[in-house]
């Protein structure tokens, strides 16, 4: 770590690089590389780049950022989601020892089934014209099930998140709550029995206190069914509570990643420090000094050299400008791309050693 009053730089090339540290063999699912390209009335947009991570089986890992840091691309371009009109996809995904990139269509339809998503706003994902039971067997009518094991796993799924074929019954999206939407999306996603989930800011739209009760549900099913899950929020309190590991992401790069405990009380990177400093908190008498500007992020058409939030930093030096941190090992057992990480514990956090 370094001296914040010396001004000395962590030596990346000496430090444990990230790849060979926690990506690992044996993931259910593994990227490498992914990148995303957008062309937008002649300009070339970087969306996401050189991002690679991997998810365990039952694991949560949480991805993280400000709007526009690649979160939701990310989600998308793992399932093959994307259009395909002007955009270009870079990169390795695989899927339990299978590269999405190679599939052919019906060979990435037969998997559908494994790799499913929910989506942020799921009364715009649901067609208003078919009944809400219909919609939850939909993917399950696609793959041929017959009409009775069809039902029964409709039954299954909607009682997973609390509700029943007799509520639904002959009823469409709209009569329905946005918490008992999000809940009917989940059954959609769990009918077709996946192993893992793309939640995409599954909360965002809902109150404090069906939210509370959507991040709980979603845990309780992740343990019931051995489900792996990215989740994807720009609120690190909430990511935090529901994951076994964060990635922070800002303009579509990994700035640090580690479990949620680590991040939260000692985040090494100066972007996930104001990331933490923007969660409300409780505590009148708590007063925190920002760690960073708040300036609008640079253009995603001609990113800064070096750091990409180096415009932003108060910590940024020459060297920031001129070389490009890569992801190295921290004390904490995080890792972090910066060339000056912070190493004490975050604004009115405790750590394990002091709670």
């Amino acid at each position: 770590m370094n001296d914040e009053a010396s001004g000395q730089a962590v030596d990346t090339g000496a430090a444990t690089h990230a790849l060979d540290a926690f990506l690992r063999d044996d993931a259910l699912l593994k990227v490498r590389d992914l990148s995303v390209r957008y062309r937008r009335g002649g300009k070339i947009f970087v969306a996401v780049d050189g991002v690679s991570f991997d998810v365990a089986p039952g694991e949560t890992l949480g991805l993280v950022g400000e709007s526009g840091s690649g979160k939701t691309t990310i989600g998308r371009a793992l399932l093959k989601l994307l259009p395909k009109a002007d955009t270009r996809v870079d990169g390795h995904v695989e899927y339990d020892g299978l590269n999405i990139a190679d599939l052919s269509a019906s060979d990435l339809r037969a998997i559908r089934s494994k790799l499913q998503m929910i989506f942020q706003d799921p009364i715009s994902s649901f067609n208003p014209r078919r009944k809400v039971q219909d919609i939850v067997g939909e993917g399950l009518e696609i793959q041929g099930i017959r009409k009775a094991e069809r039902l029964e796993r409709v039954d299954r799924a909607l009682n997973d998140v609390g509700m029943s074929r007799t509520m639904v019954e002959g009823r469409r999206p709209h009569q329905f709550s946005g918490g008992q939407c999000q809940r009917i999306a989940i059954a959609r996603a769990l009918a077709v029995g996946p192993e893992l989930i793309v939640c995409d800011e599954p909360v965002a739209s809902l109150d404090v206190s069906v939210q509370a009760h959507v991040i709980n549900l979603l845990q309780d099913i992740r343990q019931k069914r051995n489900l792996a899950l990215i989740f994807i929020s720009h609120d690190l309190a909430v990511v935090r509570n529901v994951s076994d590991r964060v990635a922070v992401l800002y303009m579509g790069k990994i700035v640090e990643v580690g479990t949620g405990d680590a991040i939260y009380q000692r985040p090494a990177h100066p972007y996930t420090r104001m990331l933490l400093e923007a969660v409300p908190v409780p505590d009148a008498s708590r007063k925190i000094v920002p760690s960073a500007t708040p300036t609008q992020a640079s253009s995603r058409s001609a990113p800064p050299s070096g750091c990409r939030f180096r415009r932003r930093c108060p910590r940024a030096q020459a060297v920031c400008a001129g070389e490009e941190p890569k992801l190295a090992a921290m004390p904490y057992g995080q890792f972090a791309a910066c060339h000056f990480p912070h190493d004490e514990p975050a604004p009115g956090m405790k750590t394990a050693e002091q709670a």
